[in-house]
């Protein structure tokens, strides 16, 4: 269905990635923010507390972050669309109760602005350090949805898929914003209500004896109801079975556990999405997310230039990685170029699903500033040596990481 005319401020507006985050969740039908103000993510908050009484949202400044991640899940499960957003050690402390969205299967979507870290780290300046983090932060194993904007018309776009995600597949989505996105003021268009396609939660249509919380469909995603709409249901962070029960046998916990994961990785070719360009012809491959991937156009049309063949591929969705396409294209080019900042966390992946079959290029760097095209230029022409007779082997070819860029 079309996202509602409320809400939606259409037209063409100068915001920056917080901004327009802000607005993408409401054009998503989001009428419930709790948070608690951290940099670079404030923004965010800041124009939902403006906006969200307008359109009888409601937002509330929560005393942590961890009361915000449970607010929100509560409120889904009141039949509203919800959403939160932090930054570095607030990431952190949402992550118990993410897990805790997970077990139980509730759409909402958590933005985090990323800054350099550990700790309170550069909290008004740039890193992707919370991709590991996305990925495998909570406790117990799962599947996880995480998005990478490049652009304030992203913010916008992005989060209303990830609502979207959230919805079909009944989990938190994560939108993986970082600093310099966030706070990037650029052109954004905001289409009308018609253009904007919204996915809406999926209800049960049997009666209340017999409808079974966590009994799956075909696509291994249950349907939901809303509490006050007189089903008796049972829904907790324990190991349960499909009416919700807690359940501690070992035949339970894998039977769960496994369906969860599944849901995600099963239908992971629905879900990803990527940006390729000049992939057709290419030797060596530079795989970006984020602001990074706008900094390695740079570099990439420079090799252009000197007459390497070299493509881009871009990360939409981080999470579930990409795994069939990197490992098709591992193998017919020399190398993979992964610039990112942070000292090395998607190449890791990158590294997992290549194989050996490639030579695989970390550029990193620790935060607080965007790389120099330079680096990557050079990781570039690095690359192409790696698939030539006489170079080194394309699998033993792993770049030391020190300094700005490696």
């Amino acid at each position: 269905m079309n996202a509602h005319p409320e809400g939606v401020l259409t037209g063409a507006h100068y915001l920056d990635g917080d901004h327009a985050a802000a607005e993408g969740a409401l054009a998503a039908g989001c009428r419930f923010f709790a948070g608690y103000p951290i940099t670079p993510s404030t923004e965010i908050a800041e124009r939902v507390s403006r906006r969200f009484p307008k359109v009888g949202g409601v937002y509330i400044q929560m005393e942590d972050e961890m009361a915000s991640m449970a607010a929100i899940l509560g409120a889904s499960w009141g039949g509203v669309k919800s959403m939160t957003c932090t930054s570095g050690p607030g990431f952190s402390l949402m992550m118990e109760n993410l897990g805790l969205g997970l077990m139980m299967e509730v759409p909402c979507v958590l933005v985090n602005v990323q800054r350099g870290g550990p700790s309170t780290g550069l909290p008004t300046m740039v890193g992707q350090a919370d991709m590991m983090q996305a990925r495998y932060g909570s406790h117990g194993d799962y599947a996880i949805i995480a998005l990478a904007p490049n652009s304030p018309q992203e913010c916008f776009d992005r989060t209303i898929q990830a609502f979207n995600l959230s919805e079909r597949y009944r989990l938190p989505v994560l939108v993986m914003m970082d600093e310099c996105v966030g706070h990037m003021t650029e052109k954004v268009v905001i289409p009308p209500p018609e253009e904007i396609d919204i996915v809406e939660r999926r209800i049960t249509s049997l009666p209340p004896g017999e409808y079974l919380p966590y009994a799956p469909n075909g696509d291994g995603v249950p349907d939901m109801v809303m509490v006050g709409d007189g089903y008796r249901i049972h829904s907790t962070g324990l190991t349960h079975d499909e009416r919700g029960y807690p359940m501690m046998t070992a035949e339970v916990q894998d039977r769960l556990v496994r369906r969860l994961k599944d849901k995600i990785e099963k239908n992971a070719d629905d879900i990803i999405d990527v940006e390729s360009n000049r992939l057709d012809d290419a030797e060596v491959v530079v795989l970006s997310y984020g602001i990074t991937s706008r900094v390695a156009r740079a570099a990439v049309d420079a090799a252009r230039a000197e007459g390497i063949r070299v493509g881009e591929l871009r990360l939409v969705t981080v999470w579930p990685f990409p795994e069939k396409l990197v490992r098709e294209l591992a193998e017919r080019v020399s190398a993979i170029v992964v610039p990112e900042i942070n000292l090395g966390q998607v190449v890791l992946e990158a590294e997992r699903v290549v194989g050996g079959r490639a030579a695989v290029l970390p550029v990193t760097h620790a935060g607080g500033w965007v790389h120099d095209p330079a680096a990557i230029l050079g990781a570039i022409r690095e690359g192409t040596r790696a698939g030539k007779k006489g170079g080194p082997s394309p699998g033993k070819v792993r770049r030391k990481r020190k300094g700005g860029a490696s």
